[in-house]
């Protein structure tokens, strides 16, 4: 008897062995840009926020370049992290955020910009960045990495300027 103990003791630490290390680093997921409407989706969130007496927002170039790197930064590891590519004020000021509003919307999982867009609605924290009254730039962006757990990673900067 004490040596099947032993035995079934071997075989678990064996099999306990395949399930690979929580102390070797994961390889980063394979990811994929994803072309969306940038305008369209201005279009939607100036709707939005016309619906509650706010002003417009435009697509900013350098601000699509920070969403893009933040989406990405968050499908490479599979979750969200508003630090996953460096802190938010870092980022900002890399993409020459001159500004002194700004804000920032993660999501993952959302299959369709509409769908993003109505979750961050739904999220009093989110939705309070949408309807920033000094808000008049953005970009936006979404990262698809297929074999993590939500498949799909969006990003929304917000500025003033």
């Amino acid at each position: 008897m004490p040596r099947l103990r032993l035995v079934l003791l071997a075989a678990s630490l064996t099999l306990a062995g395949c399930s690979g290390s929580a102390l070797l680093p994961s390889p980063d997921a394979v990811t994929s840009p994803v072309v969306l409407d940038e305008a369209a989706a201005a279009a939607a969130i100036s709707r939005y926020r016309a619906s509650h007496g706010l002003g417009p927002v435009v697509i900013d170039s350098s601000l699509i370049r920070a969403a893009s790197l933040q989406a990405q930064a968050n499908a490479r590891v599979g979750r969200l992290s508003h630090e996953a590519a460096g802190s938010f004020d870092a980022r900002l000021a890399r993409a020459g955020f001159a500004g002194r509003y700004a804000a920032e919307n993660l999501s993952a999982g959302a299959a369709t910009f509409d769908d993003v867009l109505r979750r961050w609605q739904a999220s009093p924290e989110h939705n309070r960045n949408m309807l920033m009254p000094q808000v008049r730039r953005i970009g936006i962006a979404r990262v698809d990495a297929p074999d993590t757990r939500y498949k799909r990673y969006w990003a929304l900067i917000l500025s003033d300027s």
